[in-house]
């Protein structure tokens, strides 16, 4: 059973400011080592009144659905027409289709033409509320407005934070093998309102989000030089990391956003370095005649993974955020790559190549407990949702033309496409918008 709460949280989407919280209490117990977690049975009715509130509403339903954790219930087998979102309803009516959580709503528009979104989350085993919220927008950010709902109610019911108010920038892939264009573009994290954002032709590689500001860190060719950038995502202001000589790669940020590190080639080897992007003062961290690359932080910046070939093949190592301490952390068949650290801190997604096929996989920060989610022709690129129970990946089949987008979460079981309009590669997950 749901505890029973209720309160009224104002946002304003221009500006997100919470005027009040309320700790959850969880129903769904989400356990990453028992394998398939069973759905829970959930209806969202259409919000009241009119299209924008059946569009709202199918944007919370798929929201969920795609998480794994929630099985709407198809709207034609409702028995009870919800005409007053504000009642309660006839529970026996939603207890026969084995209804454990109900969601209703409506949506109004007010005088100065803001949008008024208000739903009520009810627990249909209790018969009681288990929370009510309201929210202003502008007409224009109804999807927005949608995702929010739709994180509100994980959280309730998970006792986690959501991630579906969210974007991912990745590399939009078109043309032809030979002559392939790609350019950096930005989504929603269910592939709507989908953009790009540089406009060149130019190869641009890892994108990168910061962990505090909606700012870019990737790396482009332009001008056939291999430079990093920093790209504010809000004003489209750009400006070059740094000019260093021989080839840079990987970059990306430190968990303050008040550094960037990064993998520079010199004389045939790699090695890692950070920089402050106050000072612009470079850090070595690793010396060794090897190729040292892919370095990210862990989420308390006091470590960082990153890969190597220094024992003849790629594994995954971990160091101290000053360099001390390198050690090896991988010891499976293959070769590792792309590590990234979850923002939770308690695992590292990881590409594994062994036997013919790429893997995304994660394993402890100590090397221990690693688990292949999926595996393919060639799965590469993982990221992390911000709450650390999801992964999005790039998979090319064999014969495919190009890349696609891929999610799954730490089950290894809800694995679904993220549509794209064209091919795409090396997604990157933004934190929750602000």
């Amino acid at each position: 059973m749901l505890r029973r709460t209720f309160f009224r949280l104002f946002v304003a989407l221009t500006g997100l400011v919470a005027a009040a919280t309320v700790p959850a209490h969880a129903r769904v117990e989400i356990n990453i080592n028992r394998g398939n977690v069973e759905p829970l049975p959930i209806a969202i009715t259409d919000f009241l009144q009119g299209e924008m509130g059946q569009k709202i509403s199918d944007v919370v339903a798929a929201d969920l659905k795609r998480s794994g954790l929630f099985a709407p219930v198809d709207r034609k087998a409702f028995i009870e027409k919800v005409t007053n979102p504000d009642a309660p309803p006839r529970f026996e009516d939603w207890r026969v289709l084995n209804v454990q959580a109900l969601v209703t709503g409506r949506v109004t528009q007010e005088a100065d033409g803001r949008l008024k979104a208000q739903f009520r989350l009810w627990d249909a085993t209790a018969q009681n509320q288990i929370t009510g919220q309201q929210y202003f927008t502008q007409p224009e950010n109804w999807r927005r407005l949608a995702h929010i709902i739709a994180d509100a109610i994980y959280k309730e019911i998970t006792g986690e934070e959501g991630y579906f108010d969210t974007r991912v920038v990745y590399v939009a892939e078109s043309g032809p093998k030979t002559a392939r264009k790609r350019q950096l573009a930005i989504m929603d994290q269910d592939g709507a309102n989908a953009r790009a954002i540089t406009n060149s032709n130019d190869i641009v590689l890892t994108p990168r989000f910061s962990p505090s500001r909606q700012e870019i860190t990737y790396m482009s060719f332009e001008g056939q030089e291999p430079r990093v950038y920093l790209l504010q995502l809000e004003t489209g202001q750009r400006e070059v990391v740094g000019n260093f000589p021989g080839m840079t790669f990987a970059p990306r940020f430190s968990p303050d956003g008040q550094r960037v590190i990064m993998s520079l080639q010199q004389e045939g080897n790699a090695n890692i370095y950070t920089m402050d992007l106050r000072s612009r003062t470079t850090t070595r961290l690793t010396s060794t005649p090897a190729i040292d690359t892919s370095p990210s932080y862990s989420p308390d910046g006091a470590r960082i993974v990153f890969e190597s070939d220094r024992g003849g093949r790629q594994q995954l190592y971990v160091m101290g955020a000053d360099g001390s301490g390198q050690t090896r952390i991988s010891f499976g068949d293959g070769s590792y790559s792309t590590p990234v650290w979850s923002p939770r801190g308690d695992l590292i997604a990881f590409t594994k190549q062994s036997g013919g096929k790429f893997s995304i996989g994660v394993m402890k920060p100590d090397g221990s407990g690693e688990r292949i989610l999926t595996s393919g022709f060639h799965n590469e690129g993982p990221t992390w949702a911000p709450n650390g129970r999801v992964l999005m990946f790039f998979r090319q089949d064999s014969g495919a033309g190009g890349p696609q987008l891929y999610s799954i979460d730490l089950t290894g079981y809800n694995e679904q496409r993220v549509a794209t309009q064209g091919f795409a590669s090396d997604p990157a997950w933004s934190p929750l918008l602000e």
